[in-house]
């Protein structure tokens, strides 16, 4: 699920391949990492530390040899002399972020980040400047990297301290989850979702998985409409989204085996599932548009269901997933359509 073309990523390093600004001696920390040749050739010899909390970049750095963790902690504050970072898309979930660098950045130090022009660039480049000051600015391969002055202090501490509370957890759905800014459909309930819940048997029984689970939506109305579930397994690759599926199922509506798993599920998941749900994700985070991941994910279900198992999957309705559907399955339907979303339960034939 790494990105093919990652031009944010190649423009980032501009200002350091160009001579404007230098590597500093010490470590230097990289918010949002993703690997690909531009870091590898960057940061060869260095000593980078990533952050990165979706599980298939995670594991890409880790490939590459590359330090990474979920999150760097408070003890890692003015440690670090350049702070890169490849701001998200949310606005919310950005500030936060540039306010996190500014914390972990040293005296001194430089804070440089890039976004693609389609993703907010312009209005990223202008709350930078509110909060740190800007050093300088590039445009290239449709992306604007920009990057603050040497830290000494000049910032809005104010708005420093407003900014890094943006992205934090809080209620919505009138109480009923915890989610973030940043999560998919993190202050409301996705309408896909909501078709495919509205739409499952109360008689589905067993053990069942939902793939690509966010912040535990789906999860809870299975377990709320479908009393016989025995053990559920929750797979999601954004470890902020899973730490707060974690927080909604906390108390589930009955006792039950539960697993939050922080996982790829292109990659292939454990067999032996009764039932599966998914509202698979058709693009990364990098924003890359990616059909093929849905239809990895209804193969992958495929394989992991036993013979009769079902699969419900919810996805919009122009997404070429019948193919892979009718290749995979012994039977498959549409149950439901609305809003140009369709949704197609699935049963495992074959031997298992």
């Amino acid at each position: 699920m790494a990105a093919r073309d990652d031009a944010p990523l190649q423009t980032l390093f501009l200002p350091l391949s160009q001579g404007l600004l230098r590597w500093p001696e010490g470590p230097v920390a990289f918010l949002r990492a993703r690997d690909g040749w531009p870091l590898r050739e960057q940061a060869q010899g260095r000593e980078v530390v990533c952050e990165q909390s979706f599980a298939p970049f995670a594991k890409a750095l880790e490939s590459a040899g590359l330090e990474v963790s979920a999150e760097l902690g408070a003890d890692q504050a003015g440690r670090f002399g350049l702070v890169l970072v490849l701001p998200p898309r949310q606005r919310d979930e950005a500030r936060a972020l540039f306010a996190r660098a500014l914390q972990l950045v040293a005296p001194g130090g430089t804070i440089v980040a890039c976004q693609h022009n389609d993703e907010g660039a312009r209005s990223g480049e202008g709350d930078f400047k509110q909060l740190t000051g800007l050093g300088g600015s590039l445009t290239k391969n449709h992306c604007r990297v920009y990057w603050s002055a040497p830290a000494q202090g000049q910032h809005d501490v104010d708005l420093a301290s407003r900014w890094a509370s943006l992205d934090a957890p809080r209620r919505i759905l009138g109480g009923r989850f915890t989610s973030r800014p940043g999560v998919f459909a993190w202050d409301r309930t996705d309408p896909a979702s909501v078709l495919l819940a509205e739409n499952l048997p109360a008689d589905l029984a067993g053990r069942a998985a939902d793939l690509g689970a966010g912040y535990g939506y789906l999860s809870r109305e299975l377990l709320e409409r479908c009393p016989k579930i025995t053990a559920l397994d929750l797979y999601e690759a954004e470890g902020r989204a899973l730490d707060l599926a974690r927080v909604n199922l906390a108390e589930p509506p009955r006792a039950l085996p539960l697993q939050f798993l922080w996982q790829d599920v292109t990659a292939g998941i454990e067999p032996g599932y009764d039932v599966i749900i998914s509202n698979p994700p058709f693009h990364t985070p990098s924003r890359e548009n990616r059909p093929d991941i849905g239809q990895r994910f209804i193969a992958v279900a495929a394989q992991a269901l036993k013979r009769g198992g079902r699969l419900f999957v919810v996805a919009n309705r122009h997404l070429p997933y019948e193919n892979v559907l009718n290749d995979s399955f012994g039977t498959v339907r549409v149950l439901a359509e609305r809003d140009g979303f369709k949704l197609i339960e699935a049963v495992r034939g074959g031997s298992r």
